[in-house]
């Protein structure tokens, strides 16, 4: 079976309301790339993935007018994909939805939240993750409370051959600090918002050891936006949330081997998931971003982790067509995980 993760930058900007495709010559939100082109680069992707669950980092929106789904399997549809079902969970209002693309003739998948829904006072627990969370991040005696801007996809699955597992689609993200002035200003909402990023990776953990506790199989998958030595901020907190999400101390621990990679060698080539313009310096920054990570269980039955990395690849750079592909689809890699999990 294969496993993947993918963040697709303005994937919703491909579709009109109906869910349809807008291969057209107009932009696409992508540097200087039209919507046929990144279309059609994505088309290209997902073939060569040829994945039986694709986990879908800012997927087309949901809304009034338009569903994440009907878009999602009508791309699947025109580009005769296998992961041709799709679902979702919570819908958030930052038109990067979080869903789930899979091959139904490989396994059965549904939509299964855990926890228990909250009002505005929230649960200091580990509530459902649309309600509030209850923590005091700032050691002052005060609890605050806390959102998930993207709330995390809780997904059971259950292979043809009757394997039960779970799976935790997550998109954890810092807000940039849009609206400070002023180096001290934007240094303090910086600061704050790495702290209830933090306080999310916290809550996604707690909900992480509830299954590790029975024993219950488990992969969380997608993009952290965040690592060991990623910002100037980590000194203040001390652990990353990507830390925090595999599991500290005694406690039992999440593994994925470009995490494990990255934590162990602080200096040297590191492997990176996402590739970003930065036109001030005229250069691309890299950094890895998206993981996925799964429990003893899993980890158990082996594997091969891969990043799809246009450069890094082999099997990725080798292929002129698929190369240029992954950097006009999106500014993220595919990740992927096979494993036989009958």
């Amino acid at each position: 079976m294969r496993i993947a993760t993918y963040n697709v930058e303005w994937f919703n900007n491909l579709f009109d309301d109906k869910g349809g495709l807008l291969a057209d010559n107009g932009w696409s939100g992508r540097l200087d790339v039209t919507r046929l082109q990144q279309t059609e680069s994505l088309g290209i992707v997902f073939t060569a993935l040829d994945a039986d669950v694709v986990m879908v980092i800012e997927a087309p929106d949901q809304n009034g007018r338009r569903t994440t789904v009907s878009a999602l399997e009508n791309f699947a549809k025109t580009f005769g994909l296998r992961a041709r079902k799709a679902l979702m969970g919570f819908a958030n209002d930052t038109q990067q939805e979080i869903a789930l693309m899979y091959d139904p003739d490989v396994l059965s998948a549904w939509h299964d939240p855990l926890g228990d829904p909250t009002g505005k006072k929230g649960s200091d627990r580990s509530p459902r993750f649309d309600g509030v969370f209850r923590i005091d991040l700032d050691v002052d005696d005060t609890e605050d409370l806390i959102r998930f801007s993207k709330p995390p996809l809780e997904v059971g699955l259950k292979t043809k051959g009757g394997f039960r597992f779970r799976m935790i689609g997550v998109h954890l993200k810092s807000k940039a600090p849009h609206g400070a002035h002023g180096r001290e200003a934007v240094m303090r909402l910086a600061i704050a918002n790495r702290r209830k990023q933090l306080a999310q990776a916290i809550w996604l953990r707690r909900r992480i050891e509830e299954h590790l506790e029975v024993g219950e199989p488990l992969i969380v998958l997608g993009d952290l936006n965040d690592g060991p030595g990623l910002d100037e901020y980590e000194h203040l907190f001390g652990r990353s949330s990507v830390e925090i999400v595999l599991g500290e101390s005694d406690g039992v621990k999440l593994y994925d081997p470009h995490a494990e990679m990255a934590l162990h060698q602080r200096i040297g080539a590191l492997p990176s998931t996402a590739r970003f313009h930065m036109p001030k310096g005229k250069r691309y920054l890299q950094a890895l971003l998206d993981y996925i990570m799964v429990s003893p269980e899993i980890a158990a039955k082996g594997g091969e982790w891969r990043i799809w990395h246009p450069y890094d690849d082999d099997r990725c750079q080798c292929v002129p067509e698929l190369r240029d592909a992954l950097i006009t689809a999106s500014d993220h890699f595919p990740v992927t995980l096979d494993i036989d999990l009958d």
